[in-house]
């Protein structure tokens, strides 16, 4: 009589803690989908995405404009997402980081980093950065996430002024979240004053600038570390699998 075979176990899934925000959640899967090295279904990443939009709004919180702390949220849907048997975690979220320790209270399973995967790739792109520029979330900016984890390495972060923070603050919240065409140009501006004060490389701390990045061709533009590209590779390799070459 011959044995029958059994079929393997799974490899489980990545969970994302996703929803913050909805667009930029979905370009990321989509990311992930184009990236890996793949010919069939079955040659893909596994995730376990939870699109929680509702989560209370990060920045509002980080600034003391709000006392609806999100951080409880998001350690809730990491333990929630844990109970289903996801291998780690991942936030397509730089703002959303500034809540990375309760996080990682809340489970046992590792925690990829967006900000330390930016951190890296901008060093590797850029051998002896001593500074970078960084657009993001006014939230992300005031939460030092970047600027502290740059640091580490010596590196200082530049951030825009007043006004230029105004127009990356347009883009992320008044073009890409809101679901109207993005200005891809008023980024270029705004990094090109962070290169002339000396940034080596310009990242792209917020995933709606990701958004932005992936739909007017940003990632290919010399100034540009998009933090979401980064997240995705990292999430890609960390899942077992290979990214597509181009």
């Amino acid at each position: 009589m011959s044995e029958r075979v059994g079929t393997p176990e799974p490899t489980p899934p990545v969970g994302v803690i996703g929803g913050v925000g909805p667009l930029a959640t979905a370009y990321f899967l989509q990311r992930v989908v184009q990236l890996t090295e793949a010919s069939r279904d079955q040659e893909h990443v596994d995730l376990l995405v939870l699109n929680h939009a509702t989560i209370p709004d990060r920045t509002e919180f980080v600034l003391g404009r709000s006392s609806e702390d999100p951080g409880p949220v998001l350690a809730r849907d990491a333990r929630r997402l844990e109970q289903f048997g996801v291998r780690f975690l991942v936030m397509p979220c730089n703002t959303a980081h500034y809540f990375t320790q309760q996080v990682l209270d809340a489970v046992t399973v590792p925690f990829l980093s967006i900000v330390d995967v930016t951190v890296e790739a901008a060093r590797r792109r850029a051998p002896g950065l001593t500074s970078v520029g960084l657009l993001a979330t006014a939230g992300t900016v005031a939460s030092g996430v970047y600027r502290d984890a740059f640091a580490a390495h010596g590196i200082e972060v530049l951030t825009p002024d007043d006004a230029d923070q105004a127009r990356v603050n347009t883009v992320i919240y008044d073009q890409v979240k809101a679901g109207r065409p993005a200005d891809p140009d008023a980024l270029r501006a705004v990094a090109a004053g962070l290169v002339e004060r000396g940034a080596g490389v310009v990242v792209l701390g917020c995933t709606e600038l990701s958004v932005a990045a992936v739909d007017h061709g940003l990632l290919d533009e010399p100034p540009f570390c998009d933090s979401m590209d980064e997240l995705v590779r990292a999430t890609i390799v960390r899942a077992g699998h290979r990214v597509r070459r181009p």
